[in-house]
């Protein structure tokens, strides 16, 4: 990678982002007896509360359009953690901004395939429409851009989505028209997928609630087309071919039958010298026999060094005898 670090193509890349946490805007939103009803009604949901945490930064964005102090204190507080915890998760995922958005998050795949289909010039031609880099915002506060390192469609390369939703097979003109179309209070339809909402809507989904007004406006997006030609082509063909995966269900391999190792050793060993002998016996690999050989019980010691006492488990003790270990580092610093 070529970024420096706590650059803006360096944090598209890696995910790390060393900038710090902008101060609350006197304008934030505050969250408010019901955010926190909410947030517990997420604790409530998982065996251990503390699991809710990745929905209840979510949550905390769907009111301040971002996790800002006071959303990473209100998580910390709710589920007894410290804000290092919490700020430890927050900025471990793309997906949780570190400072304000804008109403839209427009994200523009530059990995490699979309890249090579174009994806870097629309990257380059909506930055400089809008005046800004990755993860920066426009000035009149409609449209967050950011570099996407995948948006897992690459039969719709190359793609933008707005909010999390897809928008396929771009061009550079294309591009620019739908951001033109946000910036002017539009909200283009999708390729597939749910209707467009906003920044804040879509992260009060992720949290597991809904964001839409009514029971028949969360139904329209459910039921909104979500596949499209690219996908189907491939099942087409495989049907017209009569081919099919292989079955997942295959048989089970037969285990190994285990190894008959007859004890080693003479009479007279103790049991940990029987054991040893096995030990050496048995190895498969001459690592595995020069490791076993080395905890032997009758190996020498290395020279210079002086044997030390072997208990009954066969576990070493401090040798016993006067004068061993006088002068060492140990004893000179204690």
């Amino acid at each position: 990678m070529s970024a420096l670090p706590g650059s803006y193509e360096g944090t598209a890349v890696t995910g790390l982002d060393a900038s710090p946490v902008e101060p609350a805007a006197p304008d934030l939103p505050p969250l408010t007896e019901q955010t926190e009803a909410e947030a517990r009604e997420l604790m409530a949901r998982y065996p251990q509360p503390r699991s809710a945490l990745l929905p209840m930064l979510h949550l905390v964005q769907s009111v301040q359009g971002y996790v800002s102090p006071e959303g990473v204190g209100f998580c910390a507080r709710l589920l007894g953690l410290t804000k290092a915890e919490v700020g430890a998760v927050a900025t471990f995922y793309t997906m949780y901004k570190r400072h304000p958005t804008g109403e839209h998050l427009v994200s523009v795949c530059t990995n490699t395939l979309c890249a090579v289909l174009g994806g870097q010039r629309i990257y380059d031609a909506i930055s400089a429409d809008l005046g800004v880099g990755h993860d920066q915002t426009a000035a009149d506060g409609s449209v967050t851009l950011e570099h996407a390192e995948c948006l897992a469609a690459c039969d719709y390369a190359p793609v933008v989505t707005v909010d999390y939703e897809f928008y396929d097979q771009q061009d550079v003109e294309s591009a620019r028209a739908l951001v033109t179309a946000l910036r002017m209070g539009e909200k283009p339809p999708p390729t597939r997928g749910a209707p467009l909402t906003d920044f804040r809507g879509v992260s009060r989904q992720l949290a597991g609630f809904s964001q839409h007004a009514d029971l028949a406006a969360e139904r329209a997006a459910i039921d909104a087309p979500s596949t499209g030609e690219p996908t189907l082509a491939g099942v087409r063909l495989a049907a017209e071919r009569g081919e099919t995966a292989p079955s997942l269900q295959g048989p089970e391999p037969e285990a190994a039958p285990e190894p008959d190792v007859e004890p080693a050793g003479g009479p007279g060993e103790t049991a940990s010298e029987q054991a040893a002998d096995t030990a050496v016996a048995s190895a498969d690999t001459p690592a595995e026999r020069a490791g076993a050989a080395q905890h032997h019980p009758d190996t020498p010691e290395p020279a210079g060094r002086q044997p030390a006492e072997r208990g009954r488990e066969g576990t070493d003790t401090p040798p016993t005898s006067s004068g061993a270990g006088q002068n060492s580092s140990i004893e000179r610093e204690t």
